[in-house]
């Protein structure tokens, strides 16, 4: 293993003989599910992937939609998405909101058989007149098509999703099985860009299933408690590209 180890990165690392909680973040686990090897090497021998480029135009995108909905939050009134589309919900009022929507913070619970703090960093919350939690996801892209939840790389969304349910049930809040994607679609048939980009916005309801969940938390600490590093997801491009470059006669 010796050859994986990065002696400079220890912080946040997995030690199978530690008794303190293990943080473990919604991202960690996705990242489990498509590929083992990787999560292996990130979180217990401190090799992560190359890092993506931030999508700043996004994050933009995110913090407008959360200012926009709590002006609503603030006023307990509905949004004028909520009349548009029938639904008949508000932004969740809560004293942790801002700290379940922060990064490196969110909705934590500490999963007792595993050890693991499993955290997840929401959008928003909408709630119903009977207190039932709706989680609600913002996305943001620009294409010509209609968006929609179809393609086979958005199951991440969909994990994403029953995540945070999950974590929200176990945190004692009754958490209805439809979650919300806002979903914003930068449009490009304007005649002039004028400094501004517009979007349409589109409510996509996704009814989630966490049923997995727990089974896969699970499955992830028996791997980081292993010695042995697993094999890759058959899909992962990071493993596949090196294991064509050592393939490879250079």
């Amino acid at each position: 293993m010796s050859q994986y180890y990065n002696p400079k990165r220890t912080k946040n690392l997995f030690d199978p003989s530690a008794t303190e909680p293990f943080k473990l973040s919604r991202s960690k686990i996705d990242l489990f599910l498509n590929c083992p090897r990787c999560f292996y090497l990130d979180r217990r021998l401190g090799v992560s992937q190359p890092p993506g480029f931030p999508f700043n135009l996004n994050s933009a995108v995110d913090a407008l939609l959360k200012k926009e909905f709590d002006i609503h939050r603030a006023k307990n009134t509905a949004h004028p998405l909520m009349k548009a589309y029938g639904l008949d919900l508000v932004p969740f009022q809560h004293k942790m909101m801002d700290e379940w929507r922060e990064n490196f913070k969110g909705v934590r619970f500490l999963h007792e058989p595993t050890n693991f703090i499993i955290t997840g960093a929401v959008d928003d919350l909408w709630t119903d007149k009977q207190g039932v939690l709706y989680v609600v996801d913002y996305k943001s892209t620009s294409k010509a098509t209609e968006v929609n939840l179809d393609a086979d790389w958005q199951i991440g969304y969909k994990r994403q999703m029953e995540i945070y349910q999950w974590l929200f049930r176990q945190n004692g809040f009754k958490v209805s099985a439809t979650g919300y994607f806002v979903y914003c679609n930068g449009q490009t048939d304007r005649q002039a860009f004028d400094g501004k980009l517009e979007f349409d916005i589109k409510i996509i309801p996704y009814a989630g299933d966490d049923t997995w969940v727990e089974e896969e938390i699970i499955k992830a600490h028996k791997c980081l408690m292993s010695d042995k590093i697993p094999k890759a997801g058959a899909a992962c491009n990071y493993c596949n590209y090196v294991e064509a470059v050592n393939g490879a006669a250079l």
